[in-house]
């Protein structure tokens, strides 16, 4: 599913614009949090449940939190592109346990791809750049659940839609080498089927700060 998502990344630089446009693949990571937000649906051991979850990033545990895209500045203000992020979240022990889960988490992933658009202020303060961009796309999270049951879910689901703001600035190291800082925000609505009939639905959001290196073409 990754490796996928990642080929249509590099596509988009490599294949999709005329040589003479400005492309760039560009490479984050950084701190990911997660403010709390209403899981609830049917328990797969029967009833159902409706909690406030506090829900933890804990980006430097493997696996991480990273995101890359690709970007076509078609001009020095505008640009459109495809970017993909990588995103967690854990419910806490006691949070989860107390709805009759011992396990609820996004963890390899709150996957995240969206259809971008950019402006930018290109060479600002000499080869520092700032930007702003957003986009929408879908969640396609890998779920992992169990009950206390015993009932497990584990596996990657299309769970809605998504949308994705950022503010940032980049500074050129080189003709062909930036990197870059950027306050990243993102929200999904995520609606999961859980083996053993049981569903979850909630709406992520994440906040970021993220650090990255940009290559140009």
């Amino acid at each position: 599913m990754k490796l996928v998502i990642l080929s249509a990344v590099a596509a988009l630089c490599l294949g999709v614009a005329p040589a003479s446009a400005e492309m760039e693949v560009s490479l984050y990571s950084g701190w990911q949090t997660a403010p709390h937000s209403r899981a609830s649906g049917d328990h797969p051991d029967g009833g159902s449940y409706n909690a406030l979850i506090g829900w933890e990033g804990r980006s430097f545990e493997a696996p991480p939190y990273y995101g890359v895209r690709g970007t076509w500045w078609r001009d020095e203000k505008l640009g459109f592109g495809l970017e993909f992020t990588h995103a967690k979240v854990y419910a806490p022990d006691s949070e989860k346990e107390a709805i009759g889960f011992n396990r609820m988490e996004f963890t390899d992933g709150i996957n995240l791809i969206t259809v971008n658009a950019y402006r930018r202020w290109q060479n600002q303060w000499r080869d520092i750049t700032p930007y702003v961009g957003g986009g929408i796309g879908l969640s396609i999270p890998h779920v992992d659940v169990e009950s206390a049951g015993g009932e497990k879910t584990f596996g990657y689901q299309v769970t809605g839609p998504a949308v994705r703001l950022l503010a940032g600035v980049n500074y050129d190291l080189s003709e062909r080498f930036a990197v870059f800082g950027e306050y990243q925000f993102t929200y999904s609505n995520n609606e999961a089927d859980l083996d053993g009939g049981g569903s979850l639905e909630t709406e992520i959001k994440t906040n970021a700060l993220n650090f990255g290196v940009t290559l140009k073409f």
